[in-house]
């Protein structure tokens, strides 16, 4: 019997818990490590942070739905990792023994890296549920005195999608309490112009991007490095401009990522970011038994930019991910070579409130067989649905593939090789 230890219960890691378990049965045991009781959907954490969701609409308590098919579940924080026992211990001292190691943390969150960003100083974040609801707590304070917002990503921030998600969802929401006209909003983005989102542009996202800006009078700049933020006050140096002060009542700006700490330290797993070094099967290169899935691994950028920037994993390529590595897993146990690689495509739905922007970049790193983008109040109604679906489908702990057989044939894409009609 193996035994597979799975770090992390989030769009990742509980995927992986749930395929692995269908590939494996019930003669080898799947265990997975996390950090909270529940599941937590953290695409919806911009509607949360405008009182669209609550954490009850996005959330479910990871036990019963584990046990119920045959998965343990250590709801504490890894802590270390140790390769040369095959061993995890968390912050309460469990000991997990491993024969195969797949981590699905997701991202520390640098907050620490620019002074006064993040919850509890003076700007607030959409990266969690717990932020998500102090940013709403905040939004109806802000909403009695009202007065400037601003918005975006810091640099080596490589998530931009829920910067200009809640950017857009903001303004949607400001309009329906009619309110809009007295509070002027900025976008400001380390990107090096409007629609990069990390990948160097996909389709028209540029122009896509920048038309529903001036539509919804968002104001922007871009080749920002966010040097400080004060209370009320955010001083942003701008390449070629120099330093800007920006006011502002009300400001939620994403982070730059990391690895988390027990796996950053663990020596020769990771990049000097801490993130997961793998190779074409998703496995790490100095530990072959160690395999890595989602934000936590290691993606060069697109290219480079003036400000630093960071490269996305989207949900798709995040799904390949998975597949990949409980393939290889599976096949090293029965004694096979690995030989699954993931597709690393890159295909996202941005919402705007009311409308939406969805766009396909296979693969995501250029020369690209498809680059494509498009807007429409189908992607505002296709982010509700694979909401509904994706929270039903981890409790009923399916594994199929979502996004191949329900937005791609949406989108006219048959094959990973088409341009879409």
């Amino acid at each position: 019997m193996s035994k597979i230890v799975i770090i992390g219960a989030s769009t990742g890691g509980l995927p992986a818990a749930y395929e692995m378990k269908a590939a494996l049965g019930g003669k080898h045991e799947v265990t997975v490590i996390s950090n909270t009781e529940d599941f937590h959907f953290v695409p919806s954490n911009p509607w949360v942070a405008v009182g669209w969701r609550t954490r009850k609409d996005i959330s479910f308590p990871l036990r019963p739905h584990l046990e119920k098919k045959g998965i343990g579940l250590i709801a504490e924080a890894a802590q270390k990792i140790d390769p040369a026992k095959n061993e995890v211990t968390t912050a309460v001292g469990a000991v997990a023994p491993y024969d195969y190691l797949v981590i699905a943390t997701g991202p520390k969150l640098a907050f620490e890296e620019i002074e006064g960003i993040g919850p509890g100083k003076n700007t607030v974040s959409v990266c969690t549920v717990d932020h998500a609801e102090d940013a709403y707590e905040k939004y109806l304070n802000f909403l009695k005195e009202p007065g400037p917002v601003v918005i975006g990503a810091a640099q080596l921030a490589s998530c931009f999608g829920p910067a200009y998600e809640f950017a857009f969802i903001l303004d949607t929401d400001l309009r329906r309490r009619k309110i809009r006209k007295k509070i002027p909003i900025t976008f400001v983005t380390s990107e090096p112009y409007i629609g990069h989102l990390g990948l160097g542009g996909v389709g028209d996202t540029k122009g896509l991007m920048e038309h529903e800006m001036r539509e919804r009078d968002i104001k922007w700049i871009t080749n920002a490095k966010i040097k400080k933020v004060e209370q009320g006050k955010m001083t942003v140096e701008i390449l070629a401009e120099g330093e800007k002060e920006l006011p502002f009542k009300y400001s939620m700006i994403l982070p730059a990522f990391k690895g988390v700490d027990a796996v950053a330290q663990v020596e020769g797993l990771c990049n000097p970011r801490g993130f997961v070094i793998v190779d074409g099967f998703q496995r790490s290169p100095k530990y072959p038994n160690i395999y890595a899935v989602g934000v936590c691994i290691a993606i060069p950028p697109v290219e480079a930019t003036p400000v630093p920037t960071g490269a996305p994993k989207t949900g798709y390529m995040i799904e390949s991910m998975v597949t990949a590595a409980v393939h290889n897993i599976k096949d090293s146990i029965d004694g096979k070579p690995v030989s699954t690689k993931p597709t690393w495509n890159a295909l996202c739905l941005a919402d705007m409130g009311n409308t939406g922007v969805a766009f396909v970049a296979m693969p995501q790193i250029p020369p690209r067989n498809v680059t494509w983008s498009k807007k429409g109040k189908w992607v505002h109604l296709a982010k509700i649905a694979f909401e509904k679906y994706f929270i039903r489908k981890m409790k009923k702990g399916v594994s199929e593939p979502f996004y191949e057989k329900t937005i791609l044939d949406a989108m006219g894409i048959k094959k990973l090789e088409e341009t879409p009609k």
